[in-house]
Order: structure tokens, then sequence, then C-alpha cells
């Protein structure tokens, strides 16, 4: 078992509070958006034998046993990370297997840069996703039914925006969201500014369900993604409560600390609220134009403790341990690979004693006893 040193990524949209008041040190003043846990070649976390991506393909069946190597792979399948939005995320989507495998192979046929700025695959691999909450936490998830955008967007009395809700309540539900999104992507981007400045005065203005979206206008003027967003379902997850995100859902993060686990793949489409490149005609290949609840995930506690997210991908397995002070001791051990990351209290495991952002590496099939007081994730594989 392995205490591992991790990476924090200073993106923009970060926090400057909250992933130092977790770990309990000084801010710094900058943006600490996320905080890698794992093997990506990108940020892998590093080891007293190495840095993990080393220690695992030194010997991959030792660390991550047979069964998971069989199924995935001599790679860790899953990143883990905290999670910490001080703006909102860019407005986006992740492709399936097949698709990622089909818009890859055709990248790398016509000799796309790996690092180019309009490259959209950088790997063949899908990228399902999980939030847990750990504050109160925003986002935005999956598309409102076409007659609630509708409504919504009428709301704010907007000239400009009447063509939308008028497709809105013209069309069939699949029809109507491929259209005004469509429409929203590829409009002038002066008269749409325009429409996003006088969308966000009126959100500001009427408050309520609308003002998330000046929020987000606040950090993104002008942009296309803003009247993107306001089709989408918004929600508010109490500490806790979890999202899951799979191929095709337009989604984005707002504003909150949370634990997120991913499968291990870069492929991200966006769909607005960034400078980055949109690939409006491949966006629009991915996404899934399909309304209906977010779901909200609430852990499913079993006998011996563990609370489970389920999902229905198996690259990855994200559950917590709530510890009593004085409980018995918890056997977590597996013949899967895990990662252990203590988010409240002080917990030991082996040799380590876990402080808030502390985390450890199990190889698959080692002993892993937990004691202590406080609030543990358990991230491994279902293999």
């Amino acid at each position: 078992m392995d205490r591992l040193a991790n990476t924090v990524r200073p993106y923009a949209w970060g926090s400057t509070t909250a992933i130092p008041r977790l770990l309990g040190v000084e801010p710094t003043g900058e943006p600490q958006a996320e905080m890698w846990m794992g093997a990506h070649p990108g940020a892998p976390s590093r080891t007293p034998r190495g840095p993990l991506t080393e220690v695992i393909d030194a010997a991959p069946e030792r660390e991550l046993g047979t069964g998971a190597v069989a199924r995935f792979g001599p790679r860790l399948p899953f990143l883990l990370k905290l999670l910490a939005a001080g703006a909102p995320l860019s407005l986006q989507v992740h492709p399936d297997l097949t698709q990622a495998g089909e818009g890859y192979e055709d990248e790398e046929r016509r000799g796309v840069p790996a690092d180019a700025p309009h490259r959209n695959y950088k790997d063949a691999n899908h990228k399902p996703e999980l939030i847990c909450a750990l504050t109160e936490f925003d986002g935005l998830c999956g598309f409102r039914a076409p007659l609630e955008a509708a409504a919504l967007l009428s709301a704010l009395e907007v000239d400009s925006l009447k063509p939308y809700v008028d497709l809105l309540h013209a069309h069939p539900e699949e029809a109507a969201l491929r259209e005004v999104l469509t429409a929203v992507l590829t409009a002038d981007p002066g008269p749409m500014a325009s429409t996003v400045t006088e969308a966000a005065a009126a959100c500001a203005r009427l408050g309520g369900a609308h003002a998330p979206y000046a929020g987000i206008a606040h950090h993104y003027p002008g942009d296309p993604g803003v009247i993107a967003a306001m089709l989408l379902n918004h929600v508010r997850l109490q500490p806790g409560e979890a999202l899951f995100l799979g191929a095709g859902v337009p989604h984005a993060y707002l504003n909150g600390l949370g634990v997120e686990i991913m499968a291990n793949s870069d492929n991200v489409l966006r769909c607005g609220l960034t400078p980055k490149h949109v690939d409006v005609p491949e966006l629009l290949r991915i996404v899934r134009f399909e309304a209906g609840d977010p779901g909200v995930l609430r852990p499913e506690a079993s006998p011996d403790g563990e609370e489970v997210y389920e999902t229905p991908i198996d690259e990855f397995r994200l559950s917590r341990y709530v510890l009593p002070e004085g409980g018995p001791a918890q056997d977590l051990t597996r013949r899967t690979p895990q990662i252990l990351l203590c988010t409240e209290g002080s917990v030991r495991t082996g040799d380590h004693t876990l402080a808030p952002g502390d985390s450890v590496f199990v190889p698959a099939g080692e002993e892993a006893h937990v004691t202590g007081s406080g609030t543990l994730f358990r991230a491994t594989v279902v293999a």
C-alpha cells in the first residue's frame, strides 16, 4: 500500500479556497481546480516506489490483478479527483466507446497533431464520470423538456429568443432540441452576443430559476453557451449526493467541491462557456437529444457499512464509508486495485494515517483494514 502525492491542477475556473480548506493549508491566491489521484500520464500520482504509472507498468498483474488486466488492459482504468469549481466549467459532452474509436482513428488518419487545439479525440476511450458533492454543488445535466425550456426562455421577453421558443413548441422533442442547439451554436456571433447580454440582464432581474444563468453569463459574457445552458436541467446537489454523466449527455459543473471519478480518457466535445475549440458538426453527432430527469444518486448502504454509488459501467466503482468513533475495523481487501481517499476526520489503514485530502493506492489483493473516525471514499473497478 502506497501513500500518494498528488498534483493539483490550477485551471482558471478553480476555487482559490475549497481544496486548501479541505487540506488544512493556507490558500496561495491562485485557482486550485482539481487534485488528480491515479495513473493518468498527464499528472500521475507519485509513490515511494516512483510515479504510479511506472509502478503499474513494471508489474501490471501484481498491481491491478489478473481480472482487471484481462478486462481493461495493463493500466488503471479510472482517474479519481477532488474537483473545486469556483466558476462554471465548459458546457460539454463525452463520446461513447464506438464514437471515440471512430473519431480517434479518423483524426489519426488525417494526421491531426495530438496537441492541436482543434483536435477532438485524444484517445479511443469513452469518458463516463460521476461527481459526488462534498459541499453544496451546482451543475447542469441533460436536457429539459422542450416546453419547460421554452417557458424559461419566453419569460425573459427577449425578442431575438422568440424563434427558439417557437421551435421548442413546434417540433417533437428530439428535433426541437437539436434544431435549437444547432441554431444557437451557429448563430452570427455579433447578434448572439447582444442576445446573451439582454438575456443575462433579464435573468438577473427575474432571479429564481433564472438566477444561475445570470451567474454563468457573468463569467462568460456574450457566449452562446449561456443560451444553450438554459436548455439544460439545473441541479443542486447536497453533500453525499451524486450525478452520473453518461455518453452524449450535455453537462457543466458550476460551483462547489466534490469527489469525481471517471474512465481514464481526455475526450471532451465542448458546446460553449469556453474560449476553446467548439466543433459543432462533431458535437451534434455525439449529443443525445433526449430530455429527462438528471437522476440524482444517493448511495446505497450495505450491511458492512459500505455506501455504493451505483452506475452502469465497470471502469470505476465509487463508494464511501462514514466511520463512527470507536467503531469496528472495516475489511476493504479486494482482488481489484483501489484508491482510498479521506475527506473528513482521521482514518488509519496499514501504516498510514490519513487526514482530509490524503490518499493511498492499494494493489489488488493487498490486505486493507480501516479504522478511525471520518469519511473515506473508495475507488476501484468492477471485474
